[in-house]
């Protein structure tokens, strides 16, 4: 039995870690659904009853009863990346006449994660939709096993039919190419948080780049997508006339820009930078930011796509191919001094 007192009520995560199965086993099992091992439903009726479980009749009736309603977990930060994708799924799901019931969290804490989940499931949400800015957000989505669709916007190499993105490995390429093709051969990279997907993936496809070309690989310093941590480490990397940056994002690319100013380094003239997001305020720095274009609104409809196909057996493109970037050129780059 639960303990007298206690401050937190099991959830349906609870049960199927005690049990040893999975979420949406337990889920059948509330809902009476006979594809059930005896064996297995007793394993789940002796957890509900040891951690005094009482799902809500809304719990119970989610795997037979519709509320036009999907459930929306973001990251805690407002960064524009998370904030775009967002925005975008949410002008997606009312255009199909969907609401949206929206949770943040810290999604580097995946306890944190299945609570914001179960909270979901109480309010009866025909599907649910996870915007990954960590690695701890990515293990709970593979890790579940739900009666309803679970669709995740996040980078990874790894394809999954529950996971939609944005190419970041190739544009994260594309950007390297650029300043290779500028005659840039020291290409160093201010890289995002290395628990971050997007980061993780825009590192692989500057040191591939770089590997391809056999140029000098500097091992990247790490950022948390912020202009200021840009700047700092824009004071503290050892850069020189004729070298480029490759920034994790446009806001340290921001940060960086000041950094470089202030230690007597011109871009383009000397250093070349180059930016990843196209964040609207880009094209009126000084100078202008090159960066890498992303296509939050296609991510969106692909997002809401995703769960109609599998809501209402929707006709439509489901690719698992994650959607392109776009090289923008503007003032920040040009041919290296060295040449």
């Amino acid at each position: 039995m639960a303990k007298q007192g206690s401050a937190k009520a099991a959830n349906i995560f609870d049960v199927a870690r005690l049990a040893g199965v999975s979420h949406q086993t337990v889920s059948r099992v509330l809902n009476g659904m006979p594809n059930v091992r005896p064996a297995t439903k007793e394993r789940v009726e002796k957890a509900i009853a040891q951690l005094d479980y009482s799902p809500s009749p809304a719990a119970r009736a989610l795997v037979t009863r519709r509320t036009r309603t999907i459930g929306l977990i973001t990251p805690g930060a407002v960064d524009f990346g998370p904030a775009s994708i967002a925005m975008h799924f949410n002008l997606a799901a009312r255009a199909a006449r969907y609401s949206v019931d929206a949770v943040s969290t810290v999604d580097s804490d995946p306890a944190l994660v299945r609570a914001a989940l179960e909270g979901l499931l109480r309010q009866r949400v025909d599907a649910v939709v996870v915007v990954v800015a960590y690695a701890g957000a990515l293990e709970v989505v593979r890790g579940l096993d739900l009666a309803i669709p679970v669709v995740a916007a996040a980078s990874t190499a790894r394809r999954d039919p529950r996971i939609v993105s944005i190419d970041q490995y190739r544009g994260a390429r594309s950007a390297v190419q650029h300043l290779a093709e500028l005659g840039h051969e020291r290409i160093l990279h201010l890289a995002g948080p290395a628990q971050a997907p997007d980061a993780t993936e825009r590192v692989r496809g500057w040191r591939d780049e770089l590997a391809a070309r056999r140029f000098e690989v500097v091992e990247p310093v790490h950022g948390d997508w912020t202009a200021e941590s840009g700047h700092r480490l824009g004071l503290e990397i050892d850069v020189a006339a004729g070298d480029a940056v490759f920034a994790g994002n446009d806001q340290m690319a921001i940060g960086l820009l000041s950094a470089l100013r202030q230690r007597g380094l011109n871009v383009p003239e000397d250093v070349s930078v180059v930016g990843f997001d196209d964040i609207p305020e880009a094209g009126y720095l000084y100078p202008p930011l090159t960066t890498v274009r992303q296509d939050f609104e296609a991510l969106g409809r692909q997002i809401m796509q995703k769960v109609l196909v599998a809501l209402e057996e929707h006709d439509g493109e489901t690719s698992d191919t994650p959607l392109p970037t776009r090289l923008v050129v503007r003032g920040s780059t040009r041919a290296s001094s060295r040449g």
